[in-house]
């Protein structure tokens, strides 16, 4: 039996769009990590609705302005939300995870 396409896993990525400052929702099939550095993210693989009964203007905006994007590297400051929707989903897991981190503490201030 093939899996429909709205049964699989997919993304939606809320975030504050630095151009006009608008509260965004974009669904896409892809969420890695950045090329750009440890404070972006890289989007691809963008979801859009198929469904010709109702228009939404604003996914359709949103369409015509990725349309020639194959990648959205975004900064993960501008990210207010990542939601991982579908029946088969896994968490999100990135190559360069550094939430295991230790930053060991510095030299004091010199005191005045």
């Amino acid at each position: 039996m093939p899996t429909k396409a709205k049964d699989k896993t997919h993304y939606v990525i809320t975030y504050r769009d630095p151009k006009d400052n608008k509260i965004v929702s974009l669904k896409a099939a892809g969420v890695t990590d950045s090329s750009l550095g440890l404070s972006f993210i890289a989007i691809a693989d963008f979801i859009f609705s198929s469904s010709m009964l109702v228009v939404n203007p604003e996914e359709e905006d949103l369409k015509r302005r990725l349309a020639d994007v194959k990648t959205l590297h975004i900064s993960i400051y501008t990210i207010i939300s990542i939601e991982e929707v579908g029946p088969a989903h896994r968490g999100l897991r990135f190559k360069k995870d550094r939430s295991n981190l230790l930053v060991l503490p510095g030299t004091a201030p010199p005191s005045k």
